[in-house]
């Protein structure tokens, strides 16, 4: 079960394993912007305000983009302090 807002995991998952190739666009379209949202809303929420489940999974998801994309961590909110000179540590 994921947190309000989020895109469900079964969901996730049934997409993941879905081919691109059997999709009609309207899915793909749909999937891709369901996808930002529930990517915004990853980076938006601290960890500290989710379930444990959800917090599991934005964590292994986040992990995966660094792997993927090379990115130097941290959630867009802290991104977001840090351009703007807000964070205290």
């Amino acid at each position: 079960m994921s947190d309000f807002g989020r895109k469900d995991f079964s969901t996730k998952a049934k997409e993941e394993l879905t081919p691109d190739a059997t999709k009609s666009t309207q899915q793909k379209v749909k999937e891709a912007v369901t996808n930002k949202t529930d990517l915004l809303a990853r980076g938006v929420q601290p960890d500290s305000n989710k379930s444990a489940g959800q917090e599991v999974f934005d964590k292994t998801q986040r992990a995966s983009d660094r792997e993927v994309h090379g990115s130097s961590g941290g959630s867009i909110l802290d991104k977001a302090k840090g351009a703007l000179g807000m964070n205290h540590k």
